[in-house]
Parts: structure tokens; sequence; C-alpha cells
């Protein structure tokens, strides 16, 4: 199906609501993407995209064309006014937005084995630090994000411009609650998977490069403003710090999961050249 949209009419308006209203995203099971790469990524990835939004008075690049031309979803010529409306730039108008439908909330999206790392973001108010959290998750080699309890939204539109992409790449679930997640790590563990918890705390006693991450890891980052939650806290095996030296008391969330996740990476490309190095 093909149409187009000139006017504030009620499929405008559908599309208007997907980026400023969480409970509307959430009843129609949809979110919109806007970006070359995020749209990129999206399709790469095997996403259901349900609907195109191309601006109906310009000359397309070659790579809007090919995505009109070999995605299957209905496509809308919506009036450049409009387009510029709902592409959250100031300053461009998009060539192509996306209709995308959300994936299911289920930690079995997550992949598990031995060498899993996943990161838990807990109760974060700051879409934009979910999308950051996300994008270094992905660049760090974790197998997964979940975000955990009342929290901002991962499908906002800030988040998922943050994420760059990343948040089409890597499985990221919304789990009500600690508990859930307990649940999940305690099957894991009955499987066979020893997944340990690992809590980042600016007084905890041990730095994050003392722990061992060549392991299969859960890594927690708290909330920015509060940090960890008493539930998340007694569930740890360890709470690590990031030693700093300047005048800054703390990092953001996002950023201290950023220098954690290197830390990880740092290990296990360690012990993998390490495995790698000839004997004798």
């Amino acid at each position: 199906m093909s149409g187009r949209v000139s006017g504030r009419n009620a499929r405008f308006q559908q599309w208007e609501a997907l980026l400023h209203n969480r409970t509307k995203r959430q009843r129609r099971g949809e979110f919109l993407v806007q970006g070359v790469r995020p749209i990129a990524m999206a399709v790469e990835h095997g996403w259901q995209i349900r609907e195109l939004l191309y601006d109906a008075d310009v000359q397309l690049s070659g790579w809007a064309r090919r995505a009109l031309d070999t995605v299957r979803a209905e496509r809308y010529a919506v009036a450049p006014d409009l387009m510029h409306e709902l592409g959250g730039k100031t300053d461009t108008v998009p060539e192509l937005l996306a209709v995308v439908a959300l994936p299911e909330d289920d930690l079995g999206r997550i992949p598990v084995g031995p060498t899993m790392l996943t990161v838990v973001f807990d109760r974060p108010t700051s879409p934009g630090n979910i999308g950051t959290l996300i994008r270094s998750a992905d660049a760090f080699g974790a197998s997964g994000v979940i975000v955990t309890g009342h929290a901002a939204d991962v499908y906002d539109p800030k988040a998922v411009r943050a994420s760059t992409g990343s948040l089409f790449a890597l499985p990221v679930v919304r789990a009500p609650a600690h508990q859930a997640v307990l649940s999940w790590v305690a099957d894991l563990h009955a499987g066979g998977v020893r997944l340990g918890i690992v809590g980042a705390d600016e007084h905890a006693p041990v730095d994050a490069a003392g722990y061992d991450f060549t392991r299969p890891t859960l890594i927690l980052i708290g909330n920015e403003t509060s940090g960890l939650s008493v539930g998340w806290r007694a569930a740890c095996d360890q709470l690590v710090r990031i030693p700093m030296s300047g005048a800054a008391s703390s990092l953001n969330a996002a950023a201290a999961a950023t220098v954690v996740l290197y830390e990880s990476a740092r290990q296990r490309s360690a012990a993998a050249s390490r495995q790698h190095q000839p004997t004798g």
C-alpha cells in the first residue's frame, strides 16, 4: 500500500504520537525511527518495518530509493514541512523515516553461554543515557542490555538516536523489576552458565580492574541519581569502583558503564591473546 500525506490528518497525528507519547508507542506496538544509519541497521538486522515515509518533493538518494524498492512496508509520500516536524532536527528535512515494530520484551532474546556479557541499567531517567549505554555495550562486545524498573523508554526518539543504530544490532529488553532478571539468572545457573553479578559503585572496595570479567558476567549500572537499588545491591556477587583522581566525584551513568565495558573487553582480549600464544 502507498499513499500521500500533505496535511496534519489522522495518519500524520499517529506518527507524531509515536514520537512524543510512550503509551501510544506501546499500544500500537511500534516506534518512529529517524536517521540514515538507524534505519539501515533496522533493515540489515531484520526488524519488521511497517511503514516508510519519504519526502514527496525531492530527488531521493540511491540509498533511500533502494529502501523504498526492497523493504516490504507501506510507503507514504509526505510533504516536506511534515517530514521536518517528524525528523527531530531543526536544520534539515529527512528524506526517509521508518515506522518499526516493537520487539518482545523477552529475556530469551539475549544470547547465553560461557562468553556472555550483559548490562543491566536500573531505573535510568535519561533516554540519552540509555542510547549511549546501548552504543557502548555494542561497541565492547556485550551480548545484550536489560533496562529494569520504572525507567525512561528505550524507544524514545532520543534513546534511539543516541544508540546510533546499535539498538537494532543488540538485544535490548525491558524488565519490570530485578526479580524477573534474577529468575532468569537462576535458570542460567541451573543450565550450567554461572553468571557473575557485578555492580558499579563509587564506594566499592575493589577497582574494576580487580574483577575477573573473563567469566560470564552481568554488569549492573544504577540510576543516575540514586545508584543501585537495594534489591540489586543485595544480588551482587561483587561491587566495583572506577578509580578517579580529578575533582569529579562520580561519572555519568552511561560513561561509567562504558569504562567498565572497556575493562571487560580489555581483559577478554588479553585472555584470548594468551590462549593463542605458542607454548614452549
